[in-house]
């Protein structure tokens, strides 16, 4: 059974949906087929049923002294019954021993069985019993087996120790049935060949979009052509309709995915050019001093190996918003979030923003928020938030600060960003022109808004009234813990 199943499993799905569809048809026109026949053989059976009811009770009355003389004797052949009766039929009176008397128009003898001997035993007028049979000759009959009565009417005489039988034979009846049966064999056979036939036709022209969709999936595993698309009714709701709209956007989305990777490594290696250039020339002049013995002088020394660092230390704040970026760009694995106190999380960053910014005047104001988010990268995006308000305030300068129903507001009194440039500035290594001389990758924003993104929020950066930036920082929250924090 197992192979079977495995072999189906094995072939197209089109020849399973034709199988499938010959297999259901099969059924049914089978439940149909076997149901007419039962309902016609029981309406012919009933009509012979009522014919040997017919031809039964004339002439059970009226023959008894004949009937009975007759039977004590020897069995009769040429006893005629009175009436009208066909003599294809069967006429016969048993005794309670199994002694049967036949009637010379009777087509001739039935055979005996308990029935008719317990009918002659025990008789009952009102019951007659019904069953096939064969006569002598082996051909099938339909056997009426009935009390023998004296007379007719109310007052009816039961003849004790005798039971009337009446048969018709069943060779026409047995006939049309068979006829029957092989035309509904016939019939089926037809509707289930037709069935399988359509079937299969069916499930060319419905699996034909699941067959462009193949093709599609095959051309780009093997030419990696994101590019492709499957052309979909713009009306049409059906599977695979949808089923291709997925496919479509799953491959503009990897698609994108890829110009993104392709774009960040293109920028990553444009950014990474200049500090490294810079490195290798200050990193030669040293090794060039070394070789030839010349002294650089100690002021210069100190400044070029001050220029080392620096450029040392902005190489590894890059690579670390790399790795953050990317981090971020394959998403927030589920294990990693988890309930944060927000306030918390800003004046962990604060308490680091005051100590890059000394000379300047830090003001928080901040309310209780708790949402879902990864921990170290919510407070690494506050962090960047709080950088670029300090990195951009003049000295002397205030920041303000405040939380209230999950919104964070960070107001610097900085020079401000152009109109022009405010769609940009979440951008992956956008710089404004003006802030280029200042240390910085140019991914710090970018961190912001993919960290806030995953995490359900939104940021944006806005001119302040009287001069700076606002950046606003919005996070699904509640005021309070959930009940396992407490």
């Amino acid at each position: 059974m197992r192979g079977v199943v495995r072999r189906f499993r094995s072939l197209p799905i089109r020849s399973r949906l034709a199988m499938l569809v010959a297999a259901a048809v099969a059924f049914g026109v089978a439940a149909v087929s076997v149901t007419c026949w039962f309902i016609v053989r029981g309406k012919l059976y009933e009509q012979v049923d009522d014919d040997l009811k017919a031809q039964s009770g004339p002439v059970r009355a009226g023959t008894v002294s004949s009937v009975i003389s007759s039977c004590t004797t020897t069995p009769s052949s040429d006893q005629l019954l009175p009436g009208s009766m066909s003599t294809t039929d069967y006429f016969q009176v048993v005794s309670a021993n199994g002694k049967v008397c036949v009637f010379g128009n009777s087509a001739g003898v039935v055979e005996v069985t308990d029935t008719e001997k317990e009918a002659a035993r025990s008789p009952n007028p009102n019951n007659g019993t019904l069953r096939n049979g064969t006569d002598s000759d082996g051909n099938p009959v339909r056997v009426l087996t009935s009390a023998l009565v004296a007379s007719e009417g109310p007052n009816q005489q039961l003849v004790a120790g005798y039971s009337f039988v009446v048969a018709i034979p069943l060779k026409d009846t047995n006939s049309t049935l068979n006829d029957l049966a092989l035309l509904l064999l016939l019939v089926s056979g037809i509707g289930v060949i037709g069935a399988g036939a359509a079937g299969l036709a069916v499930a060319r022209a419905g699996l034909r979009p699941v067959d462009k969709l193949t093709e599609a999936v095959e051309r780009v595993a093997r030419t990696e052509d994101l590019t492709i698309r499957i052309p979909v009714e713009e009306d049409s709701e059906d599977e695979i309709a949808r089923l291709s709209r997925s496919f479509n956007s799953m491959t503009a989305s990897l698609a994108n995915s890829r110009e993104l990777q392709q774009q960040l490594i293109a920028d990553a290696g444009h950014e990474l050019r200049t500090p490294l250039t810079s490195l290798r020339t200050n990193v030669e002049l040293l090794a060039r001093s070394e070789e030839t013995g010349r002294a650089i002088p100690p002021a210069d020394r100190k400044a070029l190996l001050s220029s080392v660092t620096a450029q040392m230390t902005e190489l590894a704040a890059l690579i670390g918003d790399l790795q953050t970026l990317s981090r971020s760009d394959a998403g927030t694995s589920a294990d990693r979030v988890q309930v944060v106190a927000l306030q918390e999380t800003v004046d962990a960053a604060l308490r680091r923003a005051r100590l890059r910014g000394p000379e300047l005047t830090i003001r928080a104001d901040v309310e209780p928020w708790y949402v879902r988010a990864e921990p170290s990268a919510l407070e690494r995006a506050i962090v960047n938030i709080l950088d670029n308000a300090v990195k951009f305030s003049p000295e002397g300068g205030t920041v303000d600060v405040r939380l209230k129903d999950g919104e964070l507001t960070v107001r610097d009194h900085g020079p401000g960003i152009p109109a022009e440039e405010l769609p940009h500035v979440f951008d992956r290594f956008w710089r404004s022109p003006s802030a280029r001389a200042l240390p910085g990758s140019g991914l710090g924003l970018s961190i912001v808004a993919r960290t806030v993104q995953q995490s359900g929020g939104e940021v944006s950066l806005t001119p302040a009234r009287g001069g700076g930036t606002v950046a606003t920082l919005r996070l699904p929250g509640a005021p309070t813990p959930p009940p396992q924090l407490d």
